[in-house]
């Protein structure tokens, strides 16, 4: 019998504190959720890779979100650019009326022209309305007005589509302006003699400005019928480039919300914990706690038994 160590109180005591700190950590993991380094070092190392990945995926598909939004925005005005060009075809059709006053065809051409000039006022300068945050949408290059002058940055739209390098995807942006003189068809006219055999024929390069230009076109200009349906075909081009766009960010975004579904799913299965084993290792912990609690306090009365060989 020993006074001085005892033995059983302390190795009652080094299992009773193994047990306490057991009750902590078991507390800790269960009020956060997740795996600590010092439970899982190298499964910490791999969630939190598999962390950035899935942040980055979400940030990508916002973009994404945005580029969307960036083309309805476009398809809008394009279908009202379309819904213009339609009534400036029927103007040109009405305008070739023999049984109309010079009177009537000078409203027509009033309405013709300030058809054009919304046209224009839609695509054009620095003041046009086709705009997404900021972005020109009809003026060409990447839609980034320039520091000085009245222009676009050259380049496209690019927009980061995914989590890694590379993953990026150019937006067409069309240039539209009044001072575009790209050619947007050819208008074949013949000419016939009194037996109606074709004599002769001409083409006429069709240029997307000029059409918008009331300086430069008129409704009753030489074959102002085809000219404005090349316009009509330009501009519904355009509105199947701009949907082909945004169908291809559509599958995008569903892409990156399986992918993103999975990282984080595979993230999960590594830093999460098992609330159920937890918190039943929490209970065993507790329950040896409590019960090193008390043999401790018996093993403290052990010294106590000298006293009586001492009388």
């Amino acid at each position: 019998m020993q006074v001085h160590n005892n033995s059983t109180a302390f190795n009652i005591w080094s299992n009773f504190t193994k047990n306490t700190m057991g009750v902590q950590k078991s507390m800790g993991r269960l009020s956060t959720g997740i795996k600590t380094v010092e439970d899982d070092p190298s499964g910490v190392g791999i969630s939190e890779r598999l962390r950035a990945q899935a942040r980055n995926t979400a940030t990508a598909r916002q973009n994404v979100d945005n580029g969307i939004s960036l083309t309805q925005t476009a398809d809008a005005w394009l279908q009202k650019m379309n819904d213009i060009l339609a009534r400036m075809s029927e103007l040109t059709i009405a305008a070739n009326d023999g049984t109309k006053t010079e009177t009537d065809k000078d409203n027509i051409r009033v309405e013709f022209s300030q058809m054009q000039s919304e046209l224009a006022r839609i695509t054009s300068k620095s003041t046009a309305a086709a705009k997404y945050n900021g972005l020109y949408l009809f003026r060409g290059g990447n839609g980034v007005a320039v520091a000085t002058g009245d222009g676009v940055k050259q380049g496209s739209l690019t927009i980061q589509i995914g989590a890694d390098t590379g993953q990026t995807i150019d937006l067409d942006i069309r240039d539209l302006q009044i001072t575009n003189t790209d050619s947007i068809g050819t208008v074949i006219g013949y000419s016939y003699d009194a037996t109606h055999a074709v004599i002769g024929s001409s083409r006429t390069a069709v240029q997307w400005g000029s059409i918008i230009d009331s300086a430069k076109f008129s409704v009753t200009s030489a074959s102002a019928i085809g000219k404005v349906a090349k316009a009509i075909d330009h501009v519904a081009n355009a509105r199947a480039s701009i949907g082909a766009q945004q169908e291809q960010l559509d599958h995008a975004r569903t892409g990156l919300l399986a992918y993103e579904d999975n990282i984080r799913a595979a993230e999960s299965k590594i830093r999460d914990i098992d609330v159920a084993r937890e918190a039943t290792n929490l209970a065993n912990k507790q329950i040896l706690s409590q019960v090193g609690n008390a043999m401790l306090a018996q093993a403290n009365q052990l010294p106590s038994q000298v006293l009586q060989l001492l009388g």
